[in-house]
């Protein structure tokens, strides 16, 4: 059985689908785990610079380098 790449409290970098998003530079945590959509799991991320959470697909996702981490 599949298993979500990514644990709550974990930092990734978030590239999303839309151009002009902006999030370059941000790191992002790993708030929720929820369940898959169209055969991916999907997280809800959040970044401190940020007031709002963002609903993110796996494939959206990469893990940050650790030096990155606070």
């Amino acid at each position: 059985m599949a298993t979500h790449k990514f644990k709550i409290g974990q930092f990734v970098n978030f590239a999303p689908p839309r151009l002009g998003v902006p999030t370059v530079g941000q790191q992002y945590e790993i708030v929720r785990l929820l369940p898959p959509d169209d055969g991916q799991f999907q997280y809800r991320i959040k970044s401190n610079s940020e007031s709002f959470e963002r609903m993110a697909k796996e494939s959206q996702l990469s893990r940050s380098h650790p030096d990155n981490e606070s």
